[in-house]
């Protein structure tokens, strides 16, 4: 099988999920690429059985649970789903409908926030906006529960503009009060909770005596709106759709300045952008039909190791390549947390705006964080996914030190590396001398040896990358 068809195979299933093991990669080639990309958006494997995990952490379901077992729950699901696309979906929907733990203060509301994005992330954005505004953890997060006829509370409408649908300079303060009109009503209905020190449950409510009923003036659109009639008119806009497709960019193919800046930075790739938003706007806001477009597409093809790997990325990536990982077993919270060592609380970004990437994930305190926890993965041989690498470069015999090291570099990526790299790693292994496999005393000492070289390839600059 062709180098080049594991390469870009890698990548996609990089972006387009979290990584896969030498075997998926080599199985998914086979298919073909354009047959792997349908695979993964129209998926047919069965979902992770969360059922699983209630039955060995069975606090996961009390509302009065810390959140620390959601977030773990949605780490095990990422883990081990067989639709890994569908679970990146809810990630970057997670990302750009930020929505936290801090102020929500009910991880059981933020887990129904995740479950909705896992059914609706693929599927018209036009249907995931209505779900979100009538979702009660983002009607709380963003005061919508305090936004009432005779007294508006312009929160939700203007992130809705701003962060969630058109970007800054594309509305104006009279379009934020009057989108804001049309929601007033929508809010939360408090169920009693099933025990005495539980939470309460929420559930979307509209309260027609509580909404503003009268005629409302909206990106030059005129009647008497509802929070719906405002939805329709933000996804016909040109600006959503170069919005929305500026997201998928920087989250799939290459990283973009933070969102604030994007009103006074070009796109990195304009001609990307506007391909992308045609395919949203002609599929009627289909995100499933937008995605086609985006992986088959050569700016995504020619865009490998232009994204620095989000924390989540990172862990999940490494978690699912090492193998080990499908019981829920004790330790799981733990685990789950490594994300937020590297800047990023799952269930709880730093503020609505969501988390700044690309560059900014990276200082000297997260780096250390990546690099250890690469590190003491990639270095434990029990792994099974570890053990399928050792294998691999038993089969080619004894390796010279070059050869050893591109043997590493291929089966954790590939990844390309520059020449001054390569060669540094080619000094670093021939200290050792020829990987050998004669004797069972070469067995031990070559397979320390492979981990030692994973380990310190997981320290590169270029591994940072996906």
């Amino acid at each position: 099988m062709a180098r080049e068809d594991i390469a870009l195979m890698a990548h996609l299933m990089r972006r387009a999920g979290f990584g896969a093991s030498r075997e998926e990669l080599e199985a998914r080639a086979a298919k073909g690429y354009e047959a792997t990309v349908e695979e993964l958006l129209n998926p047919d494997a069965e979902p992770v059985d969360r059922l699983e995990f209630l039955r060995y952490h069975p606090g996961f379901w009390k509302p009065i649970t810390s959140p620390g077992m959601g977030m773990a729950a949605w780490f095990h699901t990422m883990l081990n789903t067989k639709r890994p696309l569908e679970e990146k979906m809810v990630l970057f929907w997670h990302h750009v409908f930020a929505t936290g733990q801090s102020k929500i203060d009910n991880w059981h509301e933020l887990i129904s926030q995740v479950d909705m994005f896992r059914e609706k992330g693929m599927g018209d954005y036009r249907e995931l906006l209505i779900a979100l505004a009538k979702n009660p953890a983002m009607i709380y997060w963003l005061d919508n529960c305090d936004n009432h006829a005779h007294a508006v509370n312009e929160n939700w409408g203007r992130e809705l503009l701003e962060l969630f649908s058109m970007g800054v300079g594309n509305y104006t303060e009279t379009d934020v009060r009057e989108a804001s009109r049309a929601f007033t009503g929508w809010t939360i209905a408090l169920t009693p909770p099933r025990g005495y020190y539980n939470r309460w449950d929420w559930e979307f409510e509209y309260l027609e005596e509580d909404h503003d009923d009268g005629e409302k003036t909206f990106l030059g659109h005129t009647g008497n709106f509802n929070g719906e009639d405002i939805i329709d008119i933000i996804v016909q806009q040109p600006a959503c759709h170069r919005f929305i497709a500026r997201h998928l960019y920087n989250f799939f193919v290459a990283d973009e300045p933070q969102v604030p800046a994007w009103q006074t930075t070009p796109p990195r790739d304009p001609q990307a952008i506007e391909t992308l938003a045609t395919a949203f706007k002609d599929s009627y806001y289909d995100m499933r039909s937008t995605l086609r477009v985006l992986f088959n597409s050569d700016f995504f093809k020619n865009a490998r190791f232009a994204r620095i790997k989000s924390p989540a990325e990172m862990v999940v990536g490494i978690m699912r390549l090492v193998g080990g990982f499908e019981f829920p077993g004790p330790g799981i919270g733990n685990l789950a947390k490594h994300p937020t060592y590297m800047g990023q609380e799952l269930l709880n970004p730093p503020s609505v705006e969501g988390w700044h990437t690309g560059a900014e994930w990276i200082n000297s305190g997260t780096l250390m964080k990546r690099v250890n926890f690469a590190a003491s993965m990639l270095g434990d041989l029990s792994r099974p996914g570890i053990q399928a690498i050792l294998n691999r470069i038993k089969a080619q015999g004894d390796l010279s030190p070059e050869a050893f090291v591109d043997s590493c570099l291929d089966l954790i990526g590939p990844l390309p590396v520059q020449p001054e790299v390569r060669q540094r790693l080619v000094e670093h292994a021939s200290e050792g001398g020829t990987l050998s496999w004669g004797t069972p005393q070469d067995v031990s000492t070559s397979s320390k040896r492979v981990g030692e070289m994973l380990q310190l390839i997981a320290s590169l600059r270029e591994f940072q990358y996906c």
